[in-house]
C-alpha cells in the first residue's frame, strides 16, 4: 500500500467509531496477543527462577525488569516520537519473541540457571521502556481524537481479559512441558502480534517527525518543557503521579497483608481481587460503549476524592462480603480514573509530543510506584494496616484536590 493510500485510510478510519474501525481492531488484536503473552511470560519466569535458585534469588530475577524500565522510560518517549510508535511496537514485540524463544531453547537443551533468566528479565525491562510510550502514542495516529476515550476503554477490557486468560495459559504450558513450553507459548503470542501490527495503517505524521539534527537529550528536554508549559498536562501529570503513589502499594502488597491480618485466607483475597477487577472492567466497558464522558476533567478529579474514601473504607470493614463490595467500588473508580487519564493525556497532547508525555506518566506509574511495594510492607510492619491505608487514601485524596484546584484541568473536556 502506498503512503498516500495509507494516509487516506487513516483519515477515513478517523470518521468511524473505534469499535467498528478495522484499523483500530487490528491494533487491538495485536495488543491482546502481546498482553496475554506478557502474563504467560511472567508466570514462566517466576516458575523457572524458583526452580533454578533460592526464593530470594527468584525474587531478584523477577524484579530486575524494574531497573531498566525506570531508567530508560523517558528516553523511550523520545524514541516513540522520533521513529513512530508502530515501528517501535513492531521492533519491541519482535525482540521479545526472539529472546524468549531463545531462552526456551536453552531450557530444552538442559542449560538452565539464573543467568539466562536474569538476562531475559533485563531485556524485557529495556523493551518495556520503549513499548509503553509507543502504546500511548499509537492511538492518536490510528483514530480520531473523539474516539480516544473509547480506545482507552477497549484497551482496559483487553487488559482484564489478558489477566484472566494469561495465567491459565501459562499454567497449561508449565503442566505440559515446563518453563520451556511456557516460554515458547509466550514467544508464539508475541510473534502473533507482528502481522497485525504490520497491517495497521497510520494517519498523517506530525509536522516535526522528520526534523533532523536533534539529540536525545534535547528532544527529552523539549518534551519536559512542553509539559511544564501546558496548562492541562502539567496538573494532569501531578494527579497521575500522586494517584499511583497512593494507590499501587496498598492495592498490591497492602491488600495481601490486610487479608492475612483479618484472616480472610487465600480464597478471600481472590474474592477481593475479583471484585476489584470486575469494577475496573465495568468502567472500561462504560467508556467503550459511551465513547466519552462530559466534563471529563471534573469527573477525573472527583474520582481521586472518591478513591480516597473507598481505600480508607477497606480498613474499616471487616465482613468479607462488604469488603468485596468496597473493592468493587475501588475498581470502578480507579478504572474510570485510568481511562480518563489516558484519554485526556492523548487528547491534550500535540501528536509530535504524545510519546514523551506518555513516557513521563508511565515513569511514575511503572517506574516509581512499584517502589512503594517494599515500603508499604515495611510501614505496615511498623504501624499496621490502618494508618498505612489512611495515609495512602490521603495521597489519593490530595491528587483529587490538585485536580479540582486546577481550573484548566477541572474544565478539560474530551473531544467529540
Amino acid at each position: 500500500m502506498t503512503t498516500a493510500s495509507a494516509i487516506s485510510e487513516g483519515r477515513h478510519s478517523a470518521e468511524r467509531p473505534a469499535h467498528r474501525d478495522p484499523n483500530v481492531l487490528r491494533w487491538l488484536g495485536a495488543y491482546a496477543s502481546s498482553t496475554v503473552g506478557d502474563n504467560v511470560y511472567y508466570l514462566a519466569l517466576s516458575w523457572a527462577a524458583v526452580q533454578a535458585g533460592t526464593p530470594a534469588q527468584a525474587g531478584l530475577v523477577t524484579a530486575l525488569s524494574a531497573a531498566p524500565r525506570a531508567l530508560l522510560m523517558l528516553g523511550g518517549g523520545v524514541v516513540a516520537d522520533r521513529f513512530g510508535p508502530r515501528r517501535v511496537l513492531i521492533g519491541s514485540d519482535g525482540v521479545r519473541c526472539v529472546v524468549v524463544v531463545a531462552v526456551a531453547g536453552l531450557l530444552l537443551m538442559g542449560r538452565s540457571g539464573l543467568w539466562p533468566l536474569a538476562a531475559l528479565a533485563l531485556v524485557f525491562g529495556t523493551v518495556d521502556a520503549l513499548m509503553m510510550p509507543a502504546l500511548g502514542a499509537l492511538p492518536t495516529r490510528i483514530t480520531g481524537r473523539g474516539q480516544l476515550a473509547r480506545v482507552q476503554g477497549m484497551r482496559g477490557l483487553v487488559i482484564r481479559l489478558a489477566n484472566v486468560t494469561g495465567a491459565p495459559l501459562g499454567g497449561l504450558g508449565l503442566a505440559l512441558g515446563g518453563p520451556a513450553a511456557a516460554f515458547g507459548m509466550a514467544g508464539l503470542l508475541f510473534g502473533s502480534s507482528l502481522p497485525l501490527l504490520l497491517a495497521v495503517r497510520l494517519g498523517e505524521p506530525p509536522a516535526d517527525d522528520t526534523r533532523a539534527g536533534r539529540t536525545t537529550w534535547s528532544d527529552l528536554a523539549d518534551g519536559l518543557r512542553y509539559i511544564r508549559g501546558h496548562r492541562v498536562l502539567r496538573p494532569l501529570i501531578v494527579v497521575i503521579a500522586l494517584s499511583d503513589l497512593g494507590f499501587v502499594g496498598p492495592l498490591n502488597t497492602g491488600l495481601i497483608l490486610l487479608a492475612d491480618e483479618r484472616g480472610w485466607g487465600a480464597s478471600g483475597v481472590g474474592w477481593v481481587i475479583a471484585g476489584f477487577g470486575t469494577g475496573a472492567g465495568a468502567a472500561s466497558l462504560l467508556l467503550t460503549v459511551r465513547g466519552r464522558l462530559p466534563r471529563a476533567g471534573l469527573v477525573l478529579s472527583m474520582t481521586g476524592v472518591a478513591s480516597a474514601v473507598a481505600i480508607a473504607a477497606l480498613t474499616c470493614t471487616t465482613h468479607l462480603a462488604l469488603v468485596v463490595g468496597v473493592a468493587l467500588a475501588v475498581g470502578l473508580i480507579s478504572g474510570l480514573s485510568g481511562v480518563l487519564c489516558g484519554a485526556l493525556l492523548q487528547a491534550e497532547s500535540d501528536r509530535a509530543y504524545v510519546g514523551r508525555v506518555t513516557s513521563v506518566s508511565s515513569f511514575f506509574s511503572l517506574g516509581v510506584a512499584p517502589l512503594t511495594f517494599p515500603l508499604t510492607g515495611a510501614a505496615i510492619g511498623l504501624w499496621g494496616t490502618g494508618p498505612v491505608f489512611t495515609a495512602s487514601a490521603g495521597i489519593c485524596g490530595l491528587a483529587g484536590i490538585c485536580g479540582l484546584c486546577s481550573r484548566a484541568l477541572r474544565r478539560a473536556e474530551l473531544p467529540r
